[in-house]
C-alpha cells in the first residue's frame, strides 16, 4: 500500500475526473490520500471528498501566502471531524515578499504569528504538523524548536536544507515527491541518503510538482509510483521494501489513518 500525504485533491482542477483520478491511483497502490488544509475556500471541498471516499483524509490548515485571511474559528467546526488527520499546511513561504523593508518585515511577522498559532493549535489537538518551508529554513526551524517540542510534523516537499534534518529527533518526518526526480534536483538528491529511513514519507503535491517524464502535465496521486521508484534507487532499497516502509512511517505520523 502507498499513501500519497500530500495531494490537493480539493483542486479545481480534479473537478470533472476524481473518480477516475482516484482508480488510476488505486491501480499503481495508493490506498490513502491526505488532502492539506491550504485554502479556506476549498476546505468544505475537501471534507466534501473526504465523506464520498473512505480513501481520502484531510488537514485543516491555512497556508503562509493566506496568513492575512487566517480566522481559526472558521476552522474549528472541521477540526473535530473524524477524518482529520492533521494541521496544516502552515509554515513560512519567503518566496515572494513586498519590495520594501517595512512591508517585508510586516509580512514575515504575520506568516510567523500565523504560524505559531497553527503549532500551538496542533498541540492542543495532539495532531501532527503538514509544515511548508520555502526560503525560509532558518525562521521555520527557530519556531519548530521553539513551540512544537515533541508533537512531530512532516516537513512537506522538503527542502533539503541539512539543518532541517535535526528535527528527525522531534518526531518529524520529510515528504518527498516529484522534485527528487527533476534532472536540477542535485541538492535533495545529495542530501536524501542523510534522511533516516524511519523518517520518509511519500507525497506528489498534486496538482503541482509533476515528476519527470510528466512534468509540465497535471500531476496526480499515480505517480507516487515514480517518486517511490526514485527513492528505491538513490537508497538501493527494494521497491516493494520502501512503499512497506514508508507507509509504516505515514500511519505512524497521521495516526488516525485507518
Amino acid at each position: 500500500m502507498v499513501i500519497d500525504t500530500h495531494c490537493h485533491l480539493d483542486d479545481e482542477r480534479y473537478n470533472d475526473d476524481i473518480e477516475e483520478v482516484i482508480l488510476r491511483a488505486k491501480e499503481q497502490g495508493v490506498e490513502r490520500f491526505i488532502i492539506p488544509g491550504a485554502d479556506p475556500k476549498t476546505l468544505k471541498r475537501a471534507v466534501e471528498l473526504s465523506q464520498n471516499y473512505s480513501e481520502i483524509y484531510f488537514a485543516v490548515g491555512v497556508h503562509p501566502y493566506d496568513a492575512k485571511n487566517y480566522d481559526k474559528r472558521l476552522l474549528e467546526e472541521f477540526v473535530t471531524h473524524p477524518k482529520c488527520v492533521a494541521i496544516g499546511e502552515c509554515g513560512l513561504d519567503y518566496f515572494r515578499l513586498p519590495e520594501s523593508t517595512e512591508e517585508i518585515l510586516k509580512e514575515k511577522n504575520l506568516q510567523k504569528e500565523v504560524f505559531i498559532d497553527q503549532i500551538k493549535w496542533a498541540k492542543e489537538l495532539s495532531l501532527p504538523l503538514i509544515v511548508h518551508v520555502r526560503e525560509s529554513s532558518e525562521d521555520s526551524l527557530k519556531l519548530l524548536e521553539e513551540y512544537a517540542g515533541e508533537m512531530g510534523g512532516v516537513l512537506h516537499c522538503y527542502n533539503a536544507n541539512e539543518a532541517l534534518l535535526k528535527l528527525s529527533d522531534k518526531n518529524f518526518y520529510y515528504g518527498i515527491g516529484g522534485v527528487l526526480t527533476f534532472k536540477n534536483a542535485k541538492k535533495l538528491i545529495n542530501v536524501y541518503p542523510k534522511i533516516p529511513d524511519d523518517k520518509l514519507i511519500i507525497e506528489t503535491d498534486a496538482p503541482y510538482l509533476t515528476p519527470h517524464p510528466h512534468r509540465g502535465k497535471r500531476n496526480e496521486p499515480a505517480y507516487t509510483k515514480l517518486v517511490a521508484k526514485k527513492m528505491s534507487e538513490l537508497s538501493n532499497v527494494p521497491y516493494k521494501e520502501l512503499v512497506k516502509s514508508t507507509t509504516i512511517n505515514a500511519t505512524k505520523l497521521f495516526y488516525k489513518l485507518k
